[in-house]
């Protein structure tokens, strides 16, 4: 089988999105020509996969080895990352009107966002690479990836995080021993200095300069779900976005699963959500643009997506628009309705991302844009343990009872309470 190999040249090229130059698989991430991002491509012909050679795999993101960029499987840093729950969401669905939804729960990774997919994929490269350390400009769930894998590999790492970034996050982020460098500033001006940071030094920033790599974690997701839906792709799936990165990759995992001829050539819709504070990617998308114009001043709580300038952008819009899906945006207050509903119906406690997922959703069958047939797929990508805040105040406070049985019996409402026969 191709996965016991222990070497293997994956990546055929590194492709222009643009003009389709082709350059070698080396720690290169634009292109020298017209400056236009560059995709990781592969020998699909010669990869002869089938359904029954994934049946004994290891249940993470590297059964999917012969598809990801990483040569030598020594190099891999492996934290058991991926394959995580696809929950059958028959409560909510029961409450939002549809017979088919589907949570895709990443909230269960290794360091509680799929953030950890893109990372160990990015922190193996670095070591093809020789670097020296890693870096990453972050809102908080890249550095705490970043963090993990550079500890696992025995690498320093450097983060660099706005100065309004959950305190929740920036303690992980300290456990796993990284240097956190907070930014006076936005996402934005943070990921600046990043760039200016990684031309001076021989560091790996998983985002930036092995980006063509870093992506190709994302694509799993998609991966997975067709495992997961017996083979048999989702009809939609809804995709929180920040940079764009995760919902171009998770397009492209449909894409070469296709091609290889593992799941039906069906169009799958994909939608783009966003927080309304920070949403250039759905203004654009309902103004009929291509072009995505930078929003200086993102406001909203749903801080992993607070990303003014989507690096992605204008791919995201030509992937949605080609598949059928749309854009939508949520308010912090659905967004946290969402969270709440989410976490009530399922047992999923999200972060506002996976809060935006589930209110653009809602959204969406309300203005008569989902039909209750479709299967449906909402990818809720952060644990709500990191950012606890969000909802805090929006909770029921504890009850105080004293330690005896008739001081509960105060506060239980009548149907809570049934007697116990002997």
């Amino acid at each position: 089988m191709l996965y016991e190999v222990f070497k293997l040249d994956t990546v055929k090229t590194l492709k222009c999105r643009e003009c389709g130059k082709e350059y070698p698989p080396t720690k290169i991430y634009a292109c020298e020509d017209c400056f236009a991002p560059l995709d990781s491509t592969y020998d699909y012909e010669s990869l002869q996969l089938t359904r029954r050679d994934f049946r004994e795999r290891p249940k993470s993101i590297w059964r999917y080895f012969e598809l990801l960029p990483v040569s030598d499987r020594s190099n891999i840093v492996d934290l058991g990352v991926g394959y995580t729950p696809l929950h059958q969401a028959d409560r909510l669905g029961k409450t939002l009107g549809l017979k088919n939804l589907y949570i895709k729960d990443d909230t269960v990774n290794p360091t509680y966002s799929f953030k950890d997919r893109p990372v160990a994929v990015a922190v193996s490269k670095a070591l093809e690479f020789n670097a020296t350390a890693i870096g990453c400009a972050s809102t908080g769930n890249l550095a705490a990836a970043s963090a993990a894998h550079a500890a696992k590999a025995g690498l320093p790492c450097y983060v660099f995080v706005p100065n309004d970034t959950e305190h929740n996050k920036i303690v992980q982020i300290g456990a796993y021993g990284a240097n956190i460098l907070t930014v006076n500033g936005t996402y934005d001006e943070a990921n600046r200095l990043a760039i200016q940071v990684s031309e001076e030094y021989n560091w790996v920033f998983p985002n930036f300069n092995v980006r063509p790599y870093y992506v190709e974690g994302s694509k799993t997701l998609a991966f997975e779900v067709c495992e997961q839906l017996n083979w048999s792709p989702p009809d939609h799936v809804i995709v929180p976005t920040g940079s764009g990165a995760l919902l171009c990759a998770i397009g492209k995992g449909f894409d070469e699963f296709k091609t290889l001829d593992l799941i039906e050539d069906v169009n799958i819709k994909i939608t783009s959500a966003q927080p309304h504070g920070c949403s250039p990617v759905v203004t654009a998308f309902k103004r009929g643009e291509t072009v995505v114009e930078p929003l200086e001043h993102p406001n909203t709580i749903a801080k992993s997506l607070a990303i003014g300038d989507p690096g992605d952008g204008a791919y995201v819009i030509k992937r949605v628009k080609e598949s059928g899906g749309l854009a939508e945006s949520a308010t912090d207050e659905e967004i946290v309705e969402a969270i709440k509903l989410l976490a009530r119906t399922e047992g999923v406690f999200a972060e506002p991302a996976g809060g935006v997922t589930v209110a653009v959703l809602k959204k969406l069958i309300e203005n008569g844009h989902i039909s209750c047939d479709e299967t449906i797929v909402c990818y809720v990508t952060g644990n709500g343990l990191k950012t606890p805040q969000a909802i805090l105040n929006r909770i029921p406070r504890p009850i105080e009872i004293e330690p005896s049985l008739d001081s509960l019996k105060t506060v239980l409402k009548p149907k809570e309470v049934t007697v116990w026969s002997r």
